[in-house]
């Protein structure tokens, strides 16, 4: 009985979920969110009586989203590749 769960412990190794390919997609992806975020932030006004159109930006509008939604992207991609064989 002794041996059996011998093998049993032998044969339940752990291997990493992600390899080195998903991280640093994972850290791109990431950063491409942060940076999307931070290009949407600003553009208000200090007075709560003048209305700003700077928050109409094409930055704001357009490209931050964008990369927010790039970002997520490369997360699933990351996430769902297989780890690479070393």
């Amino acid at each position: 009985m002794g041996e059996s769960t011998k093998n049993n412990k032998l044969s339940l190794k752990s291997e990493p979920i992600f390899g080195k390919h998903n991280y640093k997609f994972m850290f791109i992806g990431l950063a491409c969110i942060a940076l999307g975020f931070i290009l949407m932030s600003g553009g208000g006004s200090d007075d709560p009586n003048v209305f700003s159109d700077a928050i109409f930006s094409w930055r704001r509008i357009r490209l931050a989203p964008a990369l927010v939604i790039i970002g997520f992207g490369i997360q699933v991609y990351a996430i769902l590749s297989k780890p690479k064989k070393d």
